[in-house]
This record gives C-alpha cells, sequence and structure tokens, in this order.
C-alpha cells in the first residue's frame, strides 16, 4: 500500500492512498516525540495547527511527524485508531478504494474555547472535531453557566429597579 498526502477538501492536506486497502488492514502509524500534556501546552501554545495525538487519559501525547498526522478528521470516517502496547495504528475500519482520503473520527476531548469546526460535510457530520461525549459535556457546562448567569442578571435587575423606585422618590 502506497499513501501520498495531498490537497484535501475537508482541510488543507490530506492523506490518500493509491491502492485498495482492505477492511482492518493497519494503514499508517502515529510516530512523533512524547510529550507529556503540560509540554505540549507550552511548545504549542500559540500554534494555529498541531498533529497532537492524546494516548489513554490525554496525560501523554504524540507530537506527529509522520504520514498519518495528515489523516484529516471525519464524522463518518473510513478509519480508525488503536493504541496497542504505546503505539498508536491507524486501522481500515472499511474497504478503501485506491484514491480515496483517509479519515478518522478525532474525538477531540480538550481544547479550552477552541470550537473545534468540522469540515468534512458528510451527511452525519456533528459540526465539530469533539467527541459526542465531550459535546454533551460542553452543552451542559454552557446551560449550567447561562443559568447562573441568569440568576446573577435577575439580581442585579431587582438592585437597579429598587434604586431606580428610590431616586424617582426624591
Amino acid at each position: 500500500m502506497a499513501l501520498i498526502i495531498r490537497s484535501s477538501a475537508i482541510h488543507a492536506s490530506g492523506c490518500y492512498t493509491t491502492t485498495a486497502i482492505r477492511k482492518g488492514a493497519r494503514v499508517a502509524e502515529y510516530t512523533g516525540p512524547l510529550l507529556t500534556r503540560a509540554e505540549a501546552d507550552a511548545a504549542y501554545k500559540n500554534s494555529r495547527i498541531t498533529y497532537l495525538f492524546g494516548l489513554g487519559d490525554g496525560s501523554m501525547v504524540i507530537a506527529g511527524q509522520c504520514t498519518a498526522m495528515y489523516i484529516n478528521h471525519s464524522c463518518d470516517p473510513n478509519c480508525e485508531t488503536v493504541e496497542r502496547g504505546g503505539r498508536v495504528w491507524v486501522k481500515a475500519i472499511r474497504k478503501i478504494a485506491a484514491g480515496e482520503e483517509l479519515t478518522y473520527d478525532y474525538c477531540l476531548y480538550d481544547g479550552d474555547e477552541d470550537e473545534a469546526l468540522c469540515n468534512c460535510r458528510t451527511a452525519s457530520c456533528r459540526g465539530t472535531m469533539y467527541s459526542e461525549e465531550e459535546v454533551k459535556r460542553r452543552k451542559a457546562a454552557a446551560k449550567k453557566a447561562a443559568k447562573k448567569a441568569a440568576k446573577k442578571g435577575r439580581g442585579r435587575t431587582k438592585s437597579a429597579k429598587s434604586a431606580g423606585n428610590v431616586q424617582a422618590r426624591h
């Protein structure tokens, strides 16, 4: 199997296969320096684009320096990632035709305020590269914050009305 990097409709550059790939085949290994999450955060603080792959619980990451770093996200992927023995493999989850772009679901789980917008344009696109669990967590947190802000806002409104009524009497 041969992989090439070329322009992608999903994001900048993408990884494509020049030969058909069978379901279950290992497509590529995600390799690069192993960093703690704190080291990666410091090293890539001002970077717009990163190729970091979180391992296990996310406390360690691989700073991608390989062909696999060009495999783009899709909400309807043709590959998945598998961690085995401290290594990360990209594996085909269906038959992939020659010339097809390789993709996997990034299932992001952090990123602060970054929206991590998805550009896959598939019928099942969820609009973000965050995992479904992270999307639910973020929605719940936003709902809680809105509720808290509304409570604070009502408190100020009552005070302002009272102050206004007092001023009107004088």
